[in-house]
């Protein structure tokens, strides 16, 4: 790689100097104009930019809520109501920010629905995997924290029943909760906590995260819908025969996909920036009163089919538990996944099915997750969550036995 880097072309000026400093080109050259990758991506390629794009937005909309923002049990409501009413367009990095927050979880879950599609965990991308996964359970975190931190009745609320499912821990889970708190109850200490870590710690871990996420990714190779690797087919140049390079191409075409989220996006925050109080409950407009219960405490939806197995199981215990499994489930999918080929286009009946029936779980268990407890809804979450867990338990066996397709040598690509 260093002797590439001697071959590139010395430029005049300050190019020249800072190349000779800070290998830029030799950056630009590794990762997207050197960096081939599948020509046949689709659509579905989309949503690896539009997270790292979401996150982008997330921190410099954040940064300047942070400004105005007062952490404290008495005063990070008004603070928030002082940014809606008072701060110049305090009102449109409030919504961006908490629409954003939404919307980084929409293109994540597309995001791995891809790689299940396409087998994108499979040899050799099990490391971008689980990067891929360690990403996900720390915006699952920053995502909670950043939720308690506006002092609503529903954020007060929801936060003494996820902190306080760490005390179904065996031995260490009661202290564990109170030094979570840092009190014997969510109050000020808990805020002053959970901003720190929002604002500072967790971001850092993320941003970290990202990094070797697309280090990995570059150092195997992007998969694509054929699950062909186009390292094995290479020119007289040395350049894979089915790849193009990054940049201009798929730069480009990124800017489309962009163009079409950002205009959905603007809808949604411009129009209907609760989403019917989906997307920001109706009752965190009210603020935390520790005397006054929602008439339903639920999380926020992207965490609602892990909250429906928790309630879809009696004990509590063993209800946290089985929530737990269903996050190690996901981990563990490279080595639980059997099949010969990576994409569904080359699999049989049984992985679609199997796969169809998991994503009706899912989206079961987040729909089921947001209505309030009944005996209909405890049914149905229990079938769901059976469901969700044959997926993979069963994943090792139907995995050997589906039928396959035979799989092309080179990637199948039509002109458009």
């Amino acid at each position: 790689m260093a002797g590439d880097h001697d071959k590139l072309p010395a430029r005049p000026g300050f190019m020249g100097w800072l190349n000779k400093r800070l290998p830029v080109d030799a950056f630009l050259k590794d990762h997207l104009t050197d960096y081939y990758a599948p020509k046949n991506f689709n659509f579905w390629y989309f949503f690896g930019s539009l997270a790292l794009l979401v996150l982008v937005m997330q921190l410099l909309t954040g940064i300047f809520l942070t400004m105005h923002y007062k952490v404290g049990e008495m005063t990070a409501f008004d603070s928030v109501e002082y940014i809606m009413r008072e701060v110049p367009y305090g009102w449109l990095l409030r919504y961006l920010h908490s629409t954003g927050a939404s919307a980084f979880f929409i293109v994540v879950y597309l995001h791995m629905f891809r790689a299940f599609l396409y087998g994108s965990y499979k040899q050799p991308r099990e490391l971008l995997w689980l990067f891929g996964m360690v990403i996900y359970l720390a915006l699952m975190a920053e995502a909670f924290m950043g939720y308690v931190l506006p002092w609503g009745n529903m954020s007060f609320w929801g936060a003494q029943v996820i902190v306080n499912l760490f005390g179904t821990i065996p031995v260490v889970g009661p202290g564990l909760v109170e030094w979570i708190r840092g009190d014997y109850g969510i109050a000020d200490a808990t805020l002053n906590r959970f901003f720190s870590l929002h604002v500072v710690a967790v971001p850092l871990v993320l941003l970290l995260l990202v990094t070797l996420h697309l280090v990995a990714l570059h150092e195997v190779g992007s998969n694509n819908p054929d699950g062909v690797e186009i390292k094995g087919k290479k020119g007289a140049n040395g350049k894979p025969l089915d790849g193009i390079p990054f940049h201009p191409y798929y730069t480009l075409k990124d800017i489309v996909g962009v163009g079409v989220f950002l205009m959905l996006f603007c809808v949604v925050v411009f129009f209907v920036p609760t989403f019917g109080g989906i997307f920001l409950e109706h009752a965190n407009f009210d603020m935390a009163n520790p005397m006054s219960t929602p008439d339903h405490i639920a999380p926020v939806w992207y965490f609602t089919p892990f909250y429906a197995i928790l309630r879809a199981v009696p004990d509590q215990q063993l209800g946290a538990l089985a929530m737990a499994l269903s996050l190690v489930c996901l981990v563990l999918v490279p080595w639980l996944d059997r099949s010969p080929v990576k994409s569904t286009r080359y699999r049989g009946w049984i992985w679609k099915t199997a796969l169809a029936l998991f994503v009706i779980s899912f989206i079961g268990l987040g729909y089921i997750g947001l209505k309030a407890p009944s005996p209909l809804f405890t049914l149905m979450g229990r079938v769901f969550s059976v469901m969700y867990f044959a997926f993979f338990v069963l994943m090792p066996w139907y995995t050997k036995i589906d039928p396959v397709k035979p799989v092309p040598e080179r990637v199948t690509y039509e002109k458009h």
